[in-house]
């Protein structure tokens, strides 16, 4: 039983990261046209309540009754991912507030490496040095995407540093957490839960009419943040992050390939290569992935293993 399920874990994973990636870059550009007009508090308070009812109403659909099926197995980890999210969308809300958008992505860029980093103390998964190089490699990527680079370093730095951190541990936890449990949609709910009790205490001093246009483009948003939100927690039980991590940089690629197809922003040398060094990084980390899988599955049938 076990090796049928490792057989197709790894690619069914990766297919799930590149739908978030298209699900998350659609959410940013909802952001993006509301952001000039409304405070992160009140985007956050409205988009993450949606997110919370839509948790509610597909935990009942599932036969979860009053939300019963929504407890969680792992309080403290959940307690630590929410605690995560909320700071790392505060934190990214300034960094892009602070700092140039080109220069907040070459710090998304690190999640990779971030990965790396806290997979082997928080979930055991250590890394070989060829997985290192090719994290490495993918973060050479991103900068070549954005060449002008960090030019000095200031506090909405050190502010894109911390949230690109915290939103790390917040996914990292999400595995550990689904070694657990099952039910994604809990961890789906608790760290929106959160950052809607947080940002709820700002609203009041931000709040401004919104037009039901807008209501509608922000519920829209929240449609789209809860199925990236929920594709992503079940890609992290099938895949190991610091190979779901670096697929996520797969969003700079669609936004050269929009860029050039919608906008006629034709990529220059240095885009070229950040794209095919980005590509290549992902590409072989699943390689690996699916090689280790495809090793697990030999030892379970010759016996070396014990199949559960």
């Amino acid at each position: 039983m076990r090796a049928g399920l490792m057989k197709s874990a790894a690619l069914s994973g990766t297919l799930m990261v590149l739908l978030y990636t298209a699900l998350i870059s659609s959410a940013d550009a909802i952001t993006k046209l509301l952001a000039g007009a409304y405070a992160a508090p009140q985007l956050y308070v409205v988009s993450g309540g949606l997110v919370v009812a839509m948790s509610l109403a597909a935990d009942r659909l599932k036969g979860g009754g009053s939300g019963g099926g929504l407890r969680t197995r792992c309080p403290r980890a959940m307690a630590i991912r929410s605690v995560m999210t909320v700071v790392s969308a505060t934190c990214y809300f300034y960094a892009f507030r602070l700092l140039p958008f080109a220069e907040v992505f070459v710090f998304i860029g690190l999640v990779p490496l971030f990965a790396g980093l806290l997979s082997g103390p928080v979930l055991g998964e250590h890394l070989r040095p060829a997985v290192w190089f090719a994290l490495a490699a993918g973060f050479v990527g991103v900068l070549c995407l954005f060449p002008e680079g960090v030019a000095t370093f200031g506090p909405g730095h050190a502010i894109a540093l911390a949230a690109s951190f915290c939103g790390t541990l917040s996914m990292i936890m999400a595995r550990y957490i689904g070694r657990f449990e099952q039910n994604a949609l809990a961890q789906v709910l608790y760290p929106n839960l959160a950052l809607v009790a947080v940002m709820a205490l700002a609203l009041p001093f931000v709040y401004v009419p919104m037009p039901l246009v807008d209501f509608g483009w922000a519920a829209g948003y929240a449609t789209v943040l809860f199925a990236a939100r929920w594709i992503l927690v079940v890609a992290l039980r099938q895949l190991v992050a610091y190979a779901v991590t670096p697929l996520m940089n797969l969003q700079f690629v669609w936004m050269v390939i929009l860029g050039a197809v919608f906008f006629g922003e034709v990529p220059g040398v240095h885009i070229l290569l950040g794209v095919s060094i980005v590509i290549a990084s992902g590409a072989y980390l699943i390689y690996d992935r699916v090689m280790a899988d495809r090793r697990l599955v030999t030892a379970v049938r010759t016996g070396i293993v014990p199949a559960e």
